[in-house]
């Protein structure tokens, strides 16, 4: 199996399709903000013909109401890797969530179950301080977890001081300890390659055309259907996914439109540059690759 990443926007689901159309293949999506319907422009998802003619597994399979964890995740990846492997195919992982691929590469640990109490707790301290001050609690606490988590992810970040009430341990500990790996888990070789842009001004060329594709396309819109849905609120994690909340906090009339598409600009490189880190210490990759056109090269060279 083939697990292809890279930063947003730089050409991942361009170098999977060239993959698909040249090899049999089934494509299993990586991505935390794909997997809600009616979240289509603002996720870069491929448009519905494409998807009709490739097939992406984990997409569109919960509402944007719905949570997903990465247990979910990896519990609904290996199903789809073997169904692939059962069918004689060979499934291709693409995406940019890294937590969901370490996590699917490495196993998961036994971590405690949610305790609503302490949780509830959590976010009151939240809404007294704001969840930058408790990411910042976290870095004193534990710095590893907390470099590779937004300052603005109430969900991660509470989810990491719960593992810490709870077990006496910071949550990167248990991400290091023993785990079922993939290759034992599914049973096949897992071939890792990156596509990481040579100059960041290249990729951030390639953010703010795509921004400007969504926005062309109805990206307000579309935001503004989810925000007249009353079982959703600015708050729902799958309004976290970025550029949702910035359109969000426009429409409710925060900052003007200028201000929203730079603060999507801004907030999307830097989602690009976190990315980046991951993949800087990322071990086993088979290679490293400027764009799409030699993803899908090395990709194909592997099958």
């Amino acid at each position: 199996m083939v697990a292809l990443m890279g930063p947003t926007a730089a050409g991942k689901t361009e170098a999977a399709l060239g993959i698909a159309d040249a090899a049999a293949v089934d494509l299993v999506s990586v991505d935390s903000a794909m997997v809600y319907r009616r979240m289509d422009i603002g996720t870069a998802k491929p448009p519905a013909a494409v998807l009709e003619r490739h097939p992406h597994a984990l997409v569109d399979i919960r509402d944007p109401v719905d949570t997903y964890s990465v247990a979910g995740f990896v519990a609904d990846a290996d199903d789809a890797v073997r169904a692939s492997l059962a069918a004689d195919r060979t499934p291709v992982l693409v995406g940019g969530t890294m937590l969901y691929f370490r996590a699917f590469k490495a196993g998961l640990n036994r971590l405690p179950g949610a305790d609503e109490s302490l949780r509830g707790r959590i976010s009151t301290r939240a809404k007294e301080r704001g969840w930058p001050a408790l990411h910042r609690e976290l870095s004193r606490r534990d710095p590893e977890a907390a470099a590779r988590m937004d300052p603005n992810n109430g969900q991660r970040i509470q989810r990491a001081l719960e593992v810490l009430e709870l077990t006496g341990r910071p949550i990167s500990y248990w991400w290091s300890t023993s785990a079922t790996e993939v290759s034992r888990r599914l049973g096949c070789r897992l071939v890792e390659v990156a596509i990481v842009p040579p100059d960041r001004r290249i990729l951030h060329g390639r953010i703010a055309d795509r921004l400007d594709d969504m926005l062309a396309r109805g990206l307000v819109d579309e935001v503004g259907a989810l925000r007249n849905d009353p079982a959703l609120s600015i708050d729902t994690p799958a309004m976290r996914a970025v550029g949702y909340r910035q359109v969000w906090r426009y429409l409710d009339g925060d900052y003007t439109h200028d201000a929203m598409v730079e603060r999507v600009r801004a907030a999307t490189r830097q989602v690009a540059k976190r990315q980046l880190t991951w993949l800087r210490g990322w071990e086993s990759l088979a290679q490293s690759v400027p764009g799409p056109r030699e993803a899908r090269a090395v990709v194909l060279q592997n099958l």
